[in-house]
Order: structure tokens, then C-alpha cells, then sequence
């Protein structure tokens, strides 16, 4: 018994903010951030909303797009470095959203690699026969977590959510495999302190500096590479599905510029590649289930196709899960 996604739902906060926004509140513009990640605009959560109303709408929406009700779900995993507490977990408190109880619910911390991690475990679980139904969902608000001085990492991130139904399912449909690393080694290259008090840009209480999320681009930039393309290839080979068989890789949406270096590694044209970081950012987590329901919105997402989700992130993490959908 395996597992297949039948649903896939997105939500973003109210707020855009586009490159030129950010001009007049730090030394930046537009062609500077495009031509080095790719971005043009994201969301980014404001005073008064919460990040788990938004997981708790991109939640309902696959929910009801795969026709299954929230008290008929087994478990829920969430990708996220995002909660508000320390405890209760932040699937905790989607839990309560949606209305249910006594099914297990919780987090899983690989920072942007978290909807890699979160699908991989669901789906391990699924195949020892422990669920049917799961909801795995990915959210982040990494925009509060930011120096806005700093504009190295501060027109980097967005916030949002996506969501998958995973079901209990025979046949050669659904997924395939995954791969899950890390290397503590480099955990440096991108961190940020859990003493930082969480804050939205409109808010009059900032995040100190030093408690602000730190990353080494260039460094990170090489690894993140290699890794996802090395972990792309090891899923295929293990699945025995040569790399030109895939029809659509969904990555996490980081930056352009890795996101081509990892297709042009791996010898795909660009067509085979989804991309929205222009429009969202790094969403963290939620940025490849965000990605993979605009791709099935696009229509570029059929099924039969063989679909490749791929991230890295802090920790460093990295991993990819191979679907055919």
C-alpha cells in the first residue's frame, strides 16, 4: 500500500510587496533583486493576521477539492519553523482550526526542505498501514524573522501556506520514493536565533539584528546546487526512472538563479521546471506545495506524469520526493 496527493490547496497573507516598496524603506531596487534571485514581488504577513488561519484556509481548500472532510483525516504533519510557541506544535494549532480531535498532529522542523520532510514521513506511515488519510502542509512566515536593514536577506522571503491530501492507495500512482539528508556541518550558512521575538514589518517592535536570520549566500548558494541536483538524481536512480522521463520538477523557490543552475546540472530544459519565485519569494515550507498548486491550476501537471519536488534548507537539510501523479 502506498500513497498519492488527490488534493492540493495554497493561501498567502493579504499584504504585497513588491521591489519597489522595498526601495523606499532600504538601499535596494528592483533590478538589483531581480537580477539576483529572481524575485519582483511576495506576501509578507502584517499586524493582526496569523499564520495559522492562513494554513487553516490553503488546508480547507484541498480538503475540499479531494472531497474529504477534516474529522475524516488520520494525522496532520506540518513543515514550518514558523510557530508562534515554543509549544503547543503549530499542526497543534491548526488541529484546532479545523475542528478535530484525538488524531495525532505535528511539526516538522528542516526549515525550507520542511514539505520534503513532512511528505516523506506521511507517506512512510501510510505504507506500514498506520494512516489512510493524512493532511501535510507547509507554512512559513519567515518575513518575520528579518532584519529590514538588511538587504542581503530581507527582499529574500515571503510568507504562506500550502497543503496536500495524501490517501492510502494500490497501483503504480502516487509516490514513488523520497530521499531526506543533512549535514550539521553547515548549519551556520543559514540560521537565525529562537530568543528573536517573531515581528510583522508594520510592527513597532522590531527584530534585533543580531537575532535576525543570518546567511552566507554565496556558500549556501554552491551547496544548496550540488545537494538538490546529487538528491534528484539518487530518488530517480533508486525509483529506476531515468531523469528525461520526468515530466515537471516543483523546487523549493529559493532563488532563480539556483533553481536554473540545479536544471542545467541535471540537463533539463527549462520547460520541465515549474518557477513562481518572482511572485512569492522564499516561502520556506510552503514555497514547493504552493508551487506544485499553481502548477496544477497551470495545467502542467497531468496525469500519469512522473513529478519531482525538491529542496535545501537550513540545517543544512535537503531531500526529494518522486510522485507519479
Amino acid at each position: 500500500m502506498g500513497s498519492r496527493i488527490v488534493a492540493t490547496g495554497r493561501a498567502t497573507p493579504r499584504t504585497t510587496i513588491t521591489n519597489h516598496d522595498l526601495e523606499r524603506r532600504m538601499d535596494t531596487s528592483d533590478e538589483w533583486v531581480k537580477t539576483r534571485t529572481g524575485i519582483a514581488q511576495r506576501y509578507i504577513i502584517s499586524s493582526g493576521e496569523s499564520l495559522v488561519d492562513i494554513a487553516a484556509t490553503a488546508s480547507r481548500s484541498a480538503l475540499a477539492r479531494a472531497g474529504v472532510k477534516s474529522a475524516d483525516l488520520d494525522a496532520i504533519v506540518v513543515g514550518t519553523v514558523s510557530s508562534d510557541y515554543g509549544f503547543p506544535s503549530f499542526a497543534c494549532q491548526l488541529q484546532h482550526q479545523l475542528g478535530i480531535d484525538s488524531i495525532p498532529a505535528f511539526d516538522v522542523a528542516a526549515a525550507c526542505s520542511g514539505f520534503i520532510y513532512a511528505l516523506s514521513v506521511a507517506d512512510a506511515s501510510m505504507r506500514v498501514g498506520e494512516w489512510e488519510r493524512v493532511l501535510v502542509v507547509g507554512a512559513d512566515a519567515l518575513s518575520t524573522m528579518v532584519d529590514w536593514n538588511d538587504r542581503s536577506t530581507a527582499v529574500l522571503f515571503g510568507d504562506g501556506a500550502g497543503a496536500v491530501v495524501l490517501v492510502s492507495e494500490q497501483g503504480p500512482r502516487g509516490m514513488l520514493g523520497s530521499l531526506l539528508r543533512s549535514s550539521g556541518e553547515y548549519w551556520e550558512l543559514l540560521s537565525v536565533r529562537n530568543r528573536g521575538v517573531q515581528t510583522t514589518m508594520d510592527a513597532e517592535v522590531r527584530r534585533q539584528g543580531d537575532d535576525a536570520i543570518k546567511m552566507k549566500g554565496p556558500e549556501l548558494f554552491k551547496i544548496a546546487v550540488k545537494s538538490m541536483a546529487e538528491v534528484t538524481c539518487k530518488v530517480a536512480e533508486r525509483a529506476r526512472v531515468p531523469l528525461e522521463d520526468i515530466s515537471l520538477i516543483v523546487p523549493h523557490q529559493a532563488n532563480l538563479r539556483i533553481i536554473n543552475a540545479v536544471a542545467q546540472r541535471l540537463g533539463l530544459a527549462a520547460d520541465k521546471v515549474f518557477t513562481n519565485v518572482d511572485r512569492y519569494g522564499n516561502t520556506s515550507a510552503a514555497s514547493v506545495p504552493i508551487a506544485l498548486d499553481e502548477a496544477l491550476q497551470a495545467n502542467r501537471i497531468h496525469d500519469n506524469d512522473l513529478v519531482m519536488l525538491n529542496a535545501c534548507g537550513g540545517g543544512l537539510t535537503w531531500g526529494a520526493n518522486l510522485l507519479r501523479w
